[in-house]
């Protein structure tokens, strides 16, 4: 909630994109720092609510923060869900998550439903490979396309991110955010 205790309504444009085709170009080079990309699998509620926030709170990410864990885990815990921590020189650094559970009701899609790094690590040369990793990841699973969105609260450079690792828009739509702090 803001200070007054009020909730904060934010009108967003939502962009959709989506890529048809794994990319052919090489993965980039690892960045200069101890790196290690995790699956995390059964993860904890506390584990993911702190990646979550450590990641979105920043761009306003809403749709998972005022669940309840009964809502949550069931979510993070379907084997089609592919969660994933980024960690630099041992801390947690960002998250990607991977969506597949709809696949078939969505023309064969896999969504890449969360991607991010944590403010302090920003800026340091690591969300290129991060993404490219994370798009060969979903890659894996054999979907008929990729799809990602993004908002204007989101990052300034997400979208072009997301254009420059392949994937085109597809629509945009309108939204709103209601933030609660």
């Amino acid at each position: 909630m803001s200070e007054s205790g009020q909730v904060e309504k934010f009108e967003v444009t939502i962009t959709y994109l989506e890529m048809l085709a794994r990319s052919t170009k090489p993965l980039p080079p690892r960045p200069p720092y101890k790196t290690a990309l995790m699956r995390v699998e059964k993860c904890p509620a506390a584990f993911y609510r702190f990646l979550y926030d450590y990641v979105g709170a920043e761009w306003y990410w809403v749709q998972r923060r005022y669940m309840s864990d009964e809502e949550l885990l069931p979510i993070i815990h379907d084997e089609e869900v592919y969660l994933y921590c980024l960690y630099v020189e041992g801390a947690a650094a960002g998250m990607a998550e991977i969506d597949a559970r709809d696949r078939q009701a969505n023309g064969g899609a896999v969504e890449i439903k969360y991607f991010g790094l944590g403010r302090d690590f920003m800026g340091k040369s690591l969300g290129k490979w991060f993404l490219a990793n994370v798009i060969d990841l979903a890659w894996d699973l054999d979907p008929a396309k990729l799809v990602i969105e993004t908002c204007s609260k989101d990052h300034p450079a997400a979208l072009r991110l997301y254009q420059k690792h392949g994937f085109t828009p597809s629509g945009q739509g309108n939204g709103i955010i209601e933030w609660r702090g």
